[in-house]
């Protein structure tokens, strides 16, 4: 009977080193990024429950999430207070939407080691994908626990900056960087706090950063803009505008922003070319625009272009006095005849006498009479 259990455990011990080779094999496989292989190798294993995790990462790594979930979750009860099975089993369990599993798995991990500032801060992931409140009580004790974790530091300044508590985010953000001064994520939140605070000087100076670190994008392009035309820096303003439009082609209100840009600049030009552009992209034009546009076209001599503007502002909006005003002092600039220039604005006068411009127009026929009177006295 003795010789019978030591040939049994003799059997046992080669069995497992003809299994070895196996196990290096599938390992060997699954380091080459031969997924699919290492599998067919770690599923004739003779242990099975000793690669029931390589086999759900492999699973993973093929981007079968279901089948991974499977070899987790065997893993998880054959190694049950294996931390690191756990927490990937957690991560997963949050990423496939099965939340209420993934907090439970959470919560055991919790007892295992409460310490660890990444169980709260995905613990944290997990309740804000269930849009629970409490998310943020995850990523403050995931912080407390480590003050230098950044993802946990930029939810933390994140959330204080959706509820306009500017200092709050602030406070964090400079924690975060005093550990990183070069996070992305942190330097936009920096700059998006002053930005939303009014702060254009500090809001220019971290956009800059961004913009230093390589950061693109169309936010932080028309942010830059509208921060260089509050300082009155508008050839820096359509600098930035012209990138929106690098990843908006079609963006009717960049292109009307760099046309008012350019009429500041007095760049008519310019301004009548992008104000064109907006307004064959524009799928109802407004009044507004076009009166900007007949303006521009005004300053450039272009009085026939410029009437036909005002008169496509008033057919948008029949009320737009002012529009029809300026096709009036239009038809001034080039209308030869005094007395069709006095009877221009008379009768406008007298349709809006309460308006403001019915001063301006008493104020030109005035001029035009003298103007009459004098040249009949020189004949």
């Amino acid at each position: 009977m003795r010789l019978f259990f030591i040939l049994i455990s003799i059997i046992g011990i080669l069995k497992a080193e003809a299994q070895s080779p196996i196990l290096e094999k599938a390992d060997s496989l699954y380091s080459n990024g031969n997924y699919s292989k290492a599998i067919e190798a770690y599923k004739i294993h003779v242990n099975q429950d000793e690669v029931y995790v390589k086999i759900a990462r492999s699973y993973m790594a093929l981007g079968n999430n279901d089948k991974a979930l499977i070899y987790y979750k065997l893993a998880a009860e054959e190694d049950s207070k294996n931390g690191l099975i756990l927490y990937e089993y957690a991560r997963l369990l949050s990423k496939t939407k099965n939340f209420e599993a993934s907090i439970k798995v959470f919560n055991k991990l919790m007892n295992i080691d409460y310490r660890n500032p990444n169980y709260h801060y995905e613990m944290g992931l997990t309740l804000e994908r269930m849009k629970d409140s409490t998310a943020l009580n995850r990523f403050r004790s995931a912080y407390d626990l480590d003050q230098t974790h950044q993802k946990a530091i930029f939810k933390i300044a994140k959330h204080f900056l959706i509820k306009r508590k500017h200092d709050l985010s602030h406070k964090y953000i400079d924690k975060g960087l005093e550990s990183y001064e070069n996070n992305i994520d942190l330097i936009n939140l920096k700059a998006q706090n002053y930005y939303y605070q009014d702060d254009f000087h500090n809001a220019r100076t971290w956009f800059q950063k961004l913009i230093d670190l390589g950061e693109s994008s169309e936010f932080i392009h028309s942010r830059m803009s509208r921060i260089h035309a509050e300082h009155s820096d508008y050839d820096l303003a359509i600098e930035q505008e012209k990138l929106v439009l690098k990843y908006n082609p079609y963006s009717a209100e960049s292109m009307f922003t760099i046309g008012r840009y350019y009429n500041r600049l007095k760049d008519y030009k310019n301004a009548e070319t992008y104000l064109k552009q907006y307004l064959a992209v524009k799928d109802v034009p407004l009044d507004y625009e076009y009166q900007l546009l007949g303006t521009v076209l005004n300053r450039q001599d272009k009085n026939k272009e410029a009437i036909e503007a005002f008169q496509n502002s008033i057919k948008e909006n029949p009320n737009n006095i002012s529009s029809e005003f300026y096709i009036i002092s239009t038809k001034d600039k080039y209308y030869a005849d005094l007395d069709t220039k006095i009877k221009m604005y008379e009768d406008f006068r007298d349709k809006y006498p309460d308006t403001y411009y019915s001063t301006f127009a008493s104020k030109r026929i005035k001029e035009l009479k003298e103007e009459k009177f004098l040249k009949a006295k020189d004949d």
